[in-house]
């Protein structure tokens, strides 16, 4: 079965504690410990978080006692590609339409710095096969 790569914005938190050990594993206590003052998530929210990951695959656990190490199944290029896929169909859901508006408004975001354009750059010209 296919892991569900849909997670919400507080399974994100959850699964960027995990790439950052990618690829080693995590305690749901090192995951509350590792997101600090960034939620006021308890135990239990956490622990919920991390069993819906399970359920859909994105999380794997090993047990040893009474202790459950959590693991990522997939990598998080893989979640970004499904999210920009999902935003895509939502935003983009004429078939005609072309992403160049999206990639324009991007382009233009002023956040964007020198080194970022260089690397959409060679992106754009490994695409284009230069």
């Amino acid at each position: 079965m296919k892991p569900n790569l849909k997670i919400s914005d507080a399974e994100w938190q959850i699964m960027k504690v995990f790439w950052s050990r990618s690829p080693g594993s995590a305690t749901a206590n090192e995951v509350m410990e590792a997101l600090g003052d960034k939620t006021q998530w308890n135990h239990r929210t956490c622990k919920t978080l991390i069993s819906r990951l399970v359920t859909k695959k994105v999380l794997g656990y090993e047990q040893e006692g009474r202790t459950y190490h959590y693991y990522p199944k997939v990598s998080q290029e893989e979640c970004v590609r499904a999210e920009t896929q999902s935003f895509i169909n939502r935003v983009l859901d004429d078939t005609k339409s072309t992403l160049k508006p999206m990639l324009a408004a991007f382009l233009e975001d002023p956040q964007l710095s020198k080194d970022d354009i260089d690397e959409l750059k060679k992106i754009i010209d490994k695409k284009a096969g230069k």
